[in-house]
C-alpha cells in the first residue's frame, strides 16, 4: 500500500508532455506579440533563439538535480540539500510570490477576457468562479489538474498550428493583403533585420525573458509523473523544437504576411491573420485561446504555489499544517492557503490601480530570473561537492561548468536590460525590499534565539562538507 504522506504520481506522460509545451507559451505571444515586433523588428527572431537556448540549459539543470534523488518533489528539496535552509527560505517564498503575483494578473484578465463576450456582469463574477472552479478540481486529484492543463495547452498549440497552416499557404500562393504581398522577404525589406538597431535589439531580450517564464514548472510536475525518469527528460529535451514551432515558427508567419512596420502594436497579429483569411469570428477565437492561456496560468499558479508551501512547511519555514495530504493525497491546506491569497486579486480590482499590477508582475519576472540563477548555482555546488553521483548520471547539463557561467552571464545582462526601460527599472529597485525583507523574517524566526555555540558548530559542519 502505497504511503498517504507521499504526493500522488498521478500525472500522465501526454499531461507533462503538454504541460511543458503550454508553460511555453504564455498570453503575450496571442496579444502582446504585435507590441513586441514593433519594438523591436524581425530581430526579435534572433532574441527568441538566443534566449530559448538559455532556458534549455537551465532545464537541463533542473532535470539532472531532479533526477539525481527520485526523492525531491521540487526543486526547493535539492536547494536545501547543496544550498542550506536559508537559501531554501529565499528561494521557496520567493518563486511562491512569483506565482501567486502571476495568478493575480491572470485572474483579473479572466474577467476582462469573459467581459468580452458578456459585456454587462461585474468583472469580479467570472473570477471567483473561475478561482473556485480550478480550487475545486487540483483538490479532487492532481490527474484532474493534468488534465486541465493538458486541454488548455491544447487550445493554444490548434490556434498556433492553424496560423502557421494559414501562414504559409499565404506565403506560397503569393497572398495579398492590404500591406502588400505576403512574402518572406517582408523579414528584411523594411529597414532590415534589425531595424531598430543594437539598442532595440538588446531591450528585445526582456520581451524573450518574460515569455518563459514558469517554463520551469516541468520540474515540479515532474516529481508527481509515475516514471519521471523517463518522462522529464523527454519533457526538457523537446524544448528547442517547441521554441523553434511556436515561437520562431508563429512570429516568422506573422512577419513575413505583414511588413513589420504595418502591425498594429494594440491589436492580437492572430485576430488579424485569421481575419485576412475570412474567418469573420477570428476576435472570439482569439479570445478564447487567451481566456483559456489566464485560466492556465491560474492552474498551473495553485498547483505550483501549493507544492511550494508545503516543501516550505516540510523543510520548517512554514506551518506544519500546510504538510498534511488529504485522502487524494493532494496537499489541501496548501492549496486553500495560496487560493485564499489569490482571491486578494477579485479585492484589489475594487481599491487597486492597475499600475500596481504592472509593478507586481514585473517584480515577479525579476523573481523568475532570481530561481533559474538558483537553479543553476545548486547544479554547480552538486557537481562539485557530489561527483560520484554525478558520474552515474544519465541526463547530465552539457559542457559543464561553461554552460553554468554562460547562463549566469545571460541572466545578468537582462537584469542589465531591465534597468534600461522605465516600466522596469522601478520594479528592478524595489525587488531588494522582497529578499531583505525574507532574510529579516528568517532571521528572526531561525537565528534570533539561537545560542552562538550552536552557530558556531553549525559554521564547523559546513566547513567539513565542503
Amino acid at each position: 500500500m502505497e504511503s498517504h504522506e507521499e504526493l500522488d504520481r498521478g500525472l500522465k506522460n501526454r499531461h507533462v508532455q503538454l504541460i511543458s509545451i503550454g508553460g511555453a507559451i504564455g498570453t503575450g505571444l496571442f496579444l502582446g506579440s504585435g507590441k513586441t515586433i514593433q519594438l523591436t523588428g524581425p530581430s526579435i527572431l534572433l532574441s527568441y533563439t538566443i534566449t530559448g537556448c538559455i532556458i534549455f540549459l537551465i532545464m537541463r539543470a533542473l532535470g539532472e538535480l531532479m533526477l539525481s534523488n527520485l526523492n525531491y518533489h521540487s526543486f526547493l528539496d535539492f536547494i536545501a540539500d547543496y544550498l542550506g535552509k536559508k537559501a531554501a527560505f529565499v528561494t521557496g517564498w520567493t518563486y511562491w510570490f512569483c506565482w501567486i503575483a502571476i495568478a493575480m494578473a491572470d485572474l483579473t484578465a479572466t474577467g476582462m477576457y469573459v467581459s468580452y463576450w458578456l459585456p454587462n456582469i461585474p468583472q469580479w463574477l467570472p473570477e471567483i468562479i473561475a478561482l473556485a472552479i480550478l480550487l475545486g478540481l487540483n483538490l479532487v486529484a492532481v490527474g484532474l489538474f493534468g488534465e486541465l492543463e493538458f486541454w488548455f495547452a491544447l487550445i493554444k498549440v490548434v490556434a498556433i498550428i492553424a496560423l502557421i497552416i494559414a501562414g504559409a499557404f499565404m506565403i506560397f500562393t503569393g497572398f495579398k493583403t492590404g500591406a502588400g504581398t505576403v512574402s518572406i522577404s517582408n523579414l528584411w525589406r523594411h529597414g532590415g533585420f534589425f531595424p531598430k538597431g543594437a539598442s532595440g535589439f538588446a531591450l528585445s531580450f526582456q520581451m524573450a525573458t518574460f515569455a518563459f517564464c514558469g517554463v520551469e514548472l516541468v520540474g515540479l510536475i515532474g516529481g508527481e509523473t509515475s516514471d519521471p525518469k523517463t518522462v522529464l527528460p523527454k519533457a526538457i529535451d523537446t524544448i528547442p523544437l517547441r521554441i523553434i514551432l511556436f515561437y520562431l515558427g508563429s512570429l516568422f508567419v506573422i512577419m513575413s504576411i505583414y511588413p513589420w512596420s504595418s502591425l498594429s502594436a494594440d491589436q492580437s497579429p492572430f485576430v488579424q491573420v485569421f481575419s485576412e483569411i475570412g474567418i469573420a469570428a477570428a476576435a472570439s477565437i482569439v479570445n478564447l485561446v487567451v481566456l483559456s492561456s489566464a485560466m492556465s496560468a491560474c492552474n498551473s499558479a495553485i498547483y505550483s504555489t501549493s507544492r511550494m508551501v508545503r516543501s516550505l512547511a516540510q523543510e520548517g519555514s512554514a506551518p506544519k499544517t500546510f504538510t498534511k495530504l488529504t485522502k487524494n493525497r493532494v496537499p489541501g491546506n496548501a492549496l486553500v492557503f495560496s487560493t485564499l491569497i489569490i482571491f486578494l486579486a477579485v479585492l484589489m480590482n475594487f481599491f487597486v490601480p492597475s499600475r500596481i499590477f504592472t509593478m507586481i508582475s514585473s517584480i515577479a519576472t525579476i523573481c523568475f530570473i532570481f530561481i533559474w540563477g538558483m537553479i543553476v548555482f545548486t547544479h554547480l555546488r552538486y557537481r562539485k561537492t557530489n561527483p560520484e553521483l554525478a558520474a552515474k548520471s544519465t541526463f547530465k547539463l552539457p559542457l559543464f561548468p561553461y554552460t553554468n557561467y554562460l547562463v549566469f552571464i545571460f541572466l545578468a545582462f537582462v537584469l542589465f536590460v531591465l534597468a534600461l526601460a522605465t516600466d522596469t527599472r522601478e520594479a528592478l529597485i524595489f525587488s531588494p525590499v522582497w529578499f531583505i525583507a525574507l532574510l529579516g523574517i528568517y532571521h528572526f524566526k531561525f537565528e534570533r534565539n539561537k545560542p552562538i555555540s550552536s552557530k558556531i558548530l553549525q559554521d564547523f559542519d559546513k566547513q567539513d562538507q565542503n
